[in-house]
């Protein structure tokens, strides 16, 4: 148990998960400090179905490579270009101050937290023989501006599952799936040649692969923000296993003042401030075996202090029955999601798009990359989509943006699978597809 959390209502709410049951006492405690409006009005409204009103399927995608000359498709007014290519799993991007692009290369490795190796829930049966990580970031630099990078260097390496990069003050941080480093680093340079310092323990892996560790920097960069996805789809092996888990972590940026800025996330992996607030969003991949359209997915800001339903709730306070009548003051208290995103889609990348080249509609709105489902009976997700906003709040419905990515659903074929999200200095917007080990950059004409 960590023993740096604050007494804030849901680090209580937090603990009391992990160790039973809440007292009397302790309930008074937490509804005292518990925020008044840690419950939100979905900005698209949503009918759920009962729990298993379908079965739960698998359908597994099988990714076949992009064939020569092929490539995404965008809306009309915009054009689809390879930027790199031969990676090793890119699962995410970060662009660094000088306008170089590094990226993330690590893979799903298929063991759960015993040791034991496991079938991983997300992994595609083609990739399944890629049961290592390359564990590195790579460097891109375009220095003649063309949407071509000219230089590519090995940045960093010998990491454990790398994902989460920042850049603050005079150092450069990533998020391996076991804690936080950071290392001295100077704007221009091509590699990290100092010596690291591990500022942050996490949890590892997990049963069901969530062992992305994302990172972001807080408005005026005093904090750290850290997601760490739960160790299973539905606390089946225990609540002891999640501890810190499921949460959006906040730090100092030299690893000190750990506490929980928000809890009940199953998988939060894409994070972002909305453009003009200091408001956090966050992409949520929600959980599994409820049925074909059980459980959507959610973009959701992220407020202090709020718990959002996982494992007992989902949704709102639509309470899970594998979990029924376990935590009915957590149920209560489950904040609203803004914005349903489908079920099973993965969604895990986000990136609010911050620059002024692509028409006014999508200026500030959210892109999020949709890995695609596994647990279901019609793919979903497989793609990009784009939700618009306004006044730093959501103005309306998803909307496809990159698509594509399905070769021949009855064959269940893929070319790829779109993840995180990243917008470049002229504008455009870099996409990563892992597994097609690609990266595809998207500009309005």
């Amino acid at each position: 148990m960590n023993r740096n959390l604050s007494g804030s209502a849901l680090s209580l709410l937090t603990l009391l998960a992990a160790c039973g049951g809440p007292s009397k006492q302790e309930k008074a405690e937490a509804a005292a400090t518990t925020p008044a409006d840690t419950v939100a009005t979905p900005t698209t409204a949503v009918n759920l179905p009962e729990p298993y009103a379908s079965e739960s399927k698998t359908k597994r995608s099988k990714v076949i490579g992009w064939p020569q000359g092929k490539m995404p498709t965008a809306p009309a007014g915009f054009v689809v270009t390879k930027y790199a290519d031969g990676f090793e799993s890119p699962r995410n991007t970060y662009v660094l101050p000088n306008g170089d692009v590094l990226v993330a290369e690590s893979n799903t490795i298929p063991q759960n937290p015993k040791k034991k190796v496991v079938a991983a829930l997300d992994l595609d049966p083609s990739r399944s023989l890629r049961a290592t990580s390359a564990n590195r970031i790579t460097l891109l630099r375009d220095a003649n501006k063309d949407g071509k990078p000219e230089l590519r260097e090995t940045f960093l390496a010998g990491l454990n599952q790398p994902f989460g990069m920042l850049v603050l003050d005079k150092y450069f941080y990533v998020a391996n799936t076991n804690g936080v480093w950071r290392y001295p680093y100077q704007v221009g340079q091509t590699k990290i040649a100092g010596q690291g310092q591990k500022i942050m323990d996490l949890p590892a892996g997990g049963y069901n692969n969530h062992w992305t560790r994302n990172l972001l920097g807080g408005p005026d960069g005093s904090k750290i923000y850290v997601s760490v996805g739960s160790s299973s789809n539905v606390a089946e092996h225990g609540i002891k296993e999640e501890e810190r888990r499921a949460n959006v972590l906040e730090i100092n940026p030299d690893g000190s003042g750990e506490k929980v800025y928000a809890a009940g996330l199953r998988n939060p992996v894409g994070l972002d401030w909305a453009p003009g607030t200091k408001t956090l969003w966050t992409a949520v991949n929600e959980r599994d075996e409820l049925g074909d359209e059980l459980v959507p997915d959610y973009l959701t800001s992220v407020k202090q202090g709020a718990f959002y339903g996982w494992p007992y709730a989902y949704f709102g306070q639509h309470e899970d029955p594998r979990r029924k009548g376990e935590r009915p003051d957590l149920v209560k208290k489950t904040v609203v999601p803004e914005v349903p995103l489908g079920a099973h889609t993965a969604s895990l990348g986000l990136a609010f798009y911050k620059g002024d080249a692509f028409p006014a509609q999508y200026r500030n709105g959210a892109f999020i990359g949709q890995h695609g489902s596994w647990n279901r009976s019609e793919f979903s997700g497989y793609k990009v989509v784009f939700v618009p906003f306004k006044d730093g709040k959501p103005s309306g419905p998803m909307q496809d943006f990159l698509t594509g990515f399905i070769a021949n659903a009855a064959e269940k074929e893929v070319y790829g699978r779109p993840v995180g999200i990243t917008y470049l200095p002229d504008g455009s917007l870099l996409v990563a597809d892992d597994a097609a080990d690609t990266l595809w950059r998207v500009a309005a004409q």
